[in-house]
């Protein structure tokens, strides 16, 4: 059941430990995900000196996996650092239950991290910590923007056409009736939510599927990033010639980019940039009259104009 104060506090947020989790299953079936497979051919020569099997027990190819690994986000934008925290401080006794509901893994593995949770807990959070250093760190800033894209507009759907808007473009596993959030989901206990509304975490090592995550942690539900496509891509469209000509490459570029709102850093990792010179470049912009900043909590969005959307052409222009 989804209440009309549940509604009013749904919230978006981003979570490094959760796709650095589902990243472990890219690795298991990477045909599932092909579309990483510039990361994979990335990462898997740095494999061979860490220690995952743990991990991959925890989180088998499909199903169920250890919620403690996935804590929900208490942020809007928690860092890997405040999350393998929280991982840490799991408490021995749930993990262990979890572990335990664990089918079609290494039972042997199992059977050590249930023996003691509370050495097992530390083990994993050592060795997510490792994965994280070793085949995630580095490729986090480009994941997290084009997550941060996603969430700009997934906001900018809720506040203009509502709940029933927003629900509706989270793919065709997810359908609200009105009252109630239905999930078309293999491994998801019916269930309501229990009075701290909706956390929803944009995810694109998830992709295509949802998740759901109830009592007793916070109501959560993850659902596939939009754009996934464009995630290894090197870089934007080239702008333009005329256009380019007219307002420099770099500014062309930024501007086409704009056709979705985005930070300074988000458009940094894009451009591949630094974010003191995309600053400058916005600045420009906006000192014409061809972007707007707008202010979204601690950062700021900016975002084409009318005049921008104009100059860009009907081929860049800002989708609804």
């Amino acid at each position: 059941m989804l209440t009309s104060e549940d509604v009013a506090r749904i919230r978006f947020a981003f979570s490094p430990m959760w796709e650095l989790v589902a990243s472990l299953r890219t690795l298991q079936q990477p045909a599932r995900q092909s579309i990483h497979l510039p990361w994979l051919k990335a990462v898997r020569p740095r494999l061979a000196g860490l220690d995952l099997s743990e991990l991959l027990a925890l989180v088998p190819p499909s199903g169920y996996l250890a919620d403690f690994i996935t804590p929900p986000p208490d942020t809007p934008m928690p860092d890997f650092d405040a999350e393998l925290d929280r991982v840490r401080r799991t408490h021995p006794e749930l993990a262990r239950i979890e572990a335990a509901r664990l089918r079609d893994t290494n039972p042997d593995v199992i059977a050590r991290f249930t023996a003691d949770p509370e050495a097992g807990v530390a083990r994993v959070a050592d060795a997510l910590e490792a994965y994280w250093e070793a085949c995630f760190a580095e490729f986090w800033p480009r994941v997290y923007a084009l997550l941060e894209r996603d969430v700009l507009r997934r906001s900018r759907q809720l506040a203009q056409g509502g709940a029933r808007e927003l629900f509706a473009g989270l793919g065709p596993s997810v359908r609200w009736t009105g009252e109630r959030l239905l999930i078309d989901r293999p491994y998801c206990e019916a269930g309501r939510l229990h009075g701290d509304g909706l956390v929803l975490v944009p995810s694109a090592f998830y992709w295509p599927a949802v998740a759901v995550m109830t009592a007793p942690y916070q109501s959560m539900l993850v659902y596939p990033v939009q754009g996934v496509g464009t995630l290894w891509e090197q870089g934007p469209p080239p702008a333009p010639g005329a256009l380019a000509a007219l307002i420099g490459r770099s500014r062309a570029q930024i501007l086409l980019a704009l056709a979705e709102p985005a930070t300074t850093t988000a458009l940094a990792t894009r451009m591949a940039l630094t974010p003191g010179a995309v600053s400058q470049h916005l600045g420009v912009l906006s000192g014409g009259g061809l972007a707007v900043g707008m202010r979204v909590g601690k950062s700021v969005v900016y975002r084409r104009t009318l005049a921008g959307d104009m100059l860009a052409g009907p081929d860049h222009s800002r989708q609804a």
